[in-house]
């Protein structure tokens, strides 16, 4: 309801070039039920998926003239991924839990609340690079998908920005194992619904290089109806032990951030102390 009252539904005579890359998007994506989009006048770059009975997308303004067509398009099918998935659900779950839950429940505040906080975080940043595959999927140019990261990273327009370079930058931010540098990532990511975009371009590559991309593109993945490869049990077993043991790599992280932090900042009492 706010949406429609307050921003532009996308229709063949209301942003048209939308319009086009999201039925494009749709398409490719073989969704036969299209959800409603929005258009709102907000000048940050972003987007996102609401709703759970009637998922809708919403692109703010500032989408529309930082990126061009097949930009755009991965985008949409970015978003289109996060309603085929259903994250909508656990995404509000998540938003409960982060924000009404440290009001409502005083007694899990601090360090008791902070494995959900960084399990639920694990979970929405490994969400958004699976829907940065459909993304991909969705406008089957891995370029303009790697150029997409780059412009929400910094902007720029086409000639003065370099994909390469980019992915180059990314790389180097992965391999610096340096006590300081490691302490600054875990921090950094720590509190973050979304990886940041060096790194959503570099694991988008790494997907395309291992070869799943061209698998799909092929024809070789699972189909609606098709019976199921394994029990459906069995799977939910096999991603709960996924999720479990990423959770606790993530806590395991915070705490060797946490104790290589302790031990720099004694290295640098001592040594003042000794001058």
């Amino acid at each position: 309801m706010f949406f429609q009252a307050n921003a532009v539904r996308v229709g063949p005579t209301q942003f048209p070039r939308v319009h086009a890359a999201y039925l494009r998007a749709c398409r490719a994506l073989d969704l036969g039920d299209i959800p409603e989009l929005f258009v709102s006048q907000t000048p940050f770059a972003n987007a996102g998926a609401f709703g759970m009975d009637r998922p809708f997308i919403v692109l703010n303004s500032g989408v529309l003239t930082l990126l061009d067509d097949e930009e755009l398009q991965s985008v949409l099918g970015h978003e289109l991924g996060h309603v085929m998935s259903e994250h909508a659900l656990y995404r509000t779950i998540l938003e409960i839990l982060l924000s009404v839950g440290m009001r409502g429940m005083p007694f899990l505040t601090g360090v008791a609340l902070l494995p959900i906080q960084v399990a639920l975080l694990e979970w929405s940043r490994k969400a958004e690079l699976s829907c940065d595959r459909a993304g991909l999927l969705a406008n089957q140019n891995p370029m303009a998908a790697m150029r997409t990261f780059l412009k929400l990273a910094g902007g720029g327009a086409a000639g003065e920005i370099d994909v390469n370079a980019f992915l180059v930058q990314a790389r180097e931010y992965e391999e610096n194992e340096s006590v300081g540098a490691l302490v600054t990532k875990v921090l950094n990511t720590l509190g973050r619904s979304h990886p940041f975009n060096t790194l959503r371009a570099a694991n988008l590559q790494r997907w395309i290089e291992g070869g799943a991309y061209d698998r799909i593109l092929r024809g070789d993945y699972p189909r609606r109806g098709q019976p199921r490869s394994k029990p459906l049990l069995e799977s939910m077993g096999a991603v709960k032990g996924h999720y479990a043991t990423e959770a606790r790599e993530a806590m395991e992280n915070v705490a060797e951030a946490a104790r290589k932090a302790r031990d720099a900042l004694g290295q640098v009492f001592t040594r003042k102390k000794e001058e």
